[in-house]
């Protein structure tokens, strides 16, 4: 018996009948040999982990373009604080931690520079629209190892589609780490927000901290703790109705006051069309887009595909090489600012 076998067999006796178990996933898109040492989703999760997208996560924007500070969330810091979330909830539901971890690490992959700020930006200008998820797995399936992608299996590749908005991960793991990713950026961006001056504690939803507590800390566990106890033995993920309302009129609060707010406006004066910019410039300057995009469509038939390969360029890049190559471009961007 390999140890990938005997892992499966105890996933079988340890995990939850509702937990999606390693030897029973729906498998990859290209069949491949198995591990003898790893689970599928543990050789999911370090695939992740070591790819070239993973890597730079950490130079690009969470809520905050440039901050001055050593301390503030990044990309990278936002993904594992989700998985920290996300693990401590499965591991205590009983659920399948490794596809958990590896729904997290890869769940912001596609995300652009500059945060949320760059996605409207490419959303406005690419034809069909530009969503971080989607672009997620494009990243894992299209354009990582040369356009080879990384195989992964297809519940991880559900939950990474689906973790954001009214998606429907098909996992109980994938729904921990869709929930588990609104606990840490609510938290997360009020705690960098704090940091950077524009709020403080008192001026929070008088309602919502009452309810989730008055720090970060306090709500993260709070909420963890009600997910945990209102999830256990069931076939779903729930927070209650008064937990749920008070997270997501904190999140809303977030919206109206932090991210679409005059408080970020020169970051959106400065930065809120330097994607759209190089968009237009390089549509038009097709041969100045790296080769190794190009190589993902050879043979593709997709509609729009010129468009595809800019934004696939343009969302890969890092916050400090879009600034990098937006300045070298200079005055050749001047036709597409208006």
């Amino acid at each position: 018996m390999t140890i990938r076998e005997r892992t499966e067999n105890m996933e079988e006796q340890i995990l939850s009948p509702y937990a999606s178990k390693s030897k029973y996933s729906r498998g990859r898109g290209r069949e491949e040999e198995k591990c003898d040492i790893r689970t599928c989703y543990q050789r999911d999760r370090d695939r992740i982990l070591h790819s070239k997208a993973f890597r730079r996560l950490m130079h690009k924007t969470q809520a905050f373009i440039s901050p001055e500070g050593d301390h503030y969330r990044t990309r990278l810091t936002h993904t594992l604080e989700v998985s920290q979330i996300a693990r401590t909830i499965a591991v205590a539901l009983r659920l399948n931690e490794d596809l958990t971890e590896a729904i997290a690490l890869g769940h912001d992959l596609g995300h652009t520079p500059f945060g949320h700020l760059g996605e409207a930006d490419l959303n406005n200008v690419v034809p069909g629209g530009f969503h971080h998820n989607i672009q997620s797995v494009r990243v894992v399936e299209r354009i990582e190892k040369n356009g080879e992608g990384l195989n992964l299996t297809k519940e991880v590749l559900d939950g990474i589609l689906n973790h954001r908005g009214k998606g429907s991960p098909s996992t109980l793991e994938g729904k921990i780490v869709q929930i588990s990713d609104k606990i840490a950026y609510v938290n997360h961006d009020i705690d960098d927000s704090i940091r950077a001056g524009i709020l403080t504690e008192d001026v929070l939803p008088k309602d919502c901290v009452k309810i989730l507590g008055n720090t970060s800390r306090k709500r993260i566990d709070f909420l963890i703790r009600n997910i945990i106890k209102n999830s256990e033995g069931i076939n779903d993920i729930r927070l209650d109705d008064e937990a749920r309302e008070a997270l997501y009129k904190l999140r809303g609060y977030m919206f109206d006051n932090v991210y679409n707010s005059g408080m970020l406006s020169e970051e959106r004066k400065k930065y809120g069309r330097f994607l759209s910019v190089m968009y237009g410039y390089y549509l038009d300057n097709f041969n100045e887009v790296p080769e190794e995009f190009k190589r993902n469509y050879e043979n593709s038939t997709e509609e729009y595909y010129s468009e595809r390969i800019v934004a696939d360029y343009l969302a890969g890049m890092t916050d400090r090489f879009a600034k990098r190559t937006y300045n070298a471009l200079g005055d050749k961007l001047k036709k597409y600012l208006i």
